[in-house]
């Protein structure tokens, strides 16, 4: 008898702690050699933009472009503020794929136009000039290579916003706001809901 309570007790134990599921902690952004603060969930690119584009449409998401420069405070605080935040992660994680840049970087990045630069050289084509700043591409590569830089981008996101006004624009860029009103009358709208 003594052993087959102990495994009805060993089993109840490992169903019990079964039901018991631990909420999902944000890792903590980790400082590189680089000086930027980096996300473990951004997308590790090629830094080939075109194929990025298409790579992230077909999984139903949208592509990002997170420019960043050393040192950069409200950069950290997007960091360690908005982009731990549950709500913010996990919708950013299902509607998004972001590509991390630094303003003043040196790796090559070939853009949706076929054309190889420097992530410094792509900042100033893309007219760059805040840190953080958040380019929301387009979805139609094929379009958009024959774009001007600026038009390629459905929105974009520059300086700090707090955490609910952040979440807010990455909302107004999924639903796919951004086609019939701008940000602000986005946010007006919600406020009065």
């Amino acid at each position: 008898m003594q052993p087959l309570h102990s495994i009805r007790m060993v089993l109840t134990l490992i169903l019990a702690s079964m039901l018991f599921v631990l909420p999902v902690v944000a890792e903590e952004p980790q400082l590189g050699d680089d000086g930027l603060y980096h996300t473990s969930w951004f997308l590790d690119s090629f830094l080939e933009l075109k194929d990025d584009v298409e790579e992230t449409v077909a999984q139903g998401k949208r592509l990002a472009i997170f420019w960043e420069l050393k040192g950069c405070p409200y950069c950290k605080e997007t960091h360690f503020t908005n982009l731990t935040r549950d709500d913010i992660r996990e919708f950013m994680q299902a509607n998004f794929e972001v590509i991390q840049l630094n303003v003043l970087g040196s790796r090559i990045v070939v853009d949706v136009d076929g054309e190889e630069m420097t992530e410094k050289e792509l900042k100033i084509k893309y007219g760059i000039r805040y840190t953080p700043t958040i380019q929301f591409l387009d979805t139609d590569v094929e379009n958009m290579a024959k774009l001007k830089p600026k038009k390629r981008e459905v929105a974009r996101l520059q300086g700090y916003l707090k955490p609910d006004d952040f979440l807010a624009m990455l909302r107004y860029v999924q639903s796919g706001s951004y086609e019939t009103m701008s940000f602000l009358k986005y946010m007006k709208a919600q406020r009065s809901r």
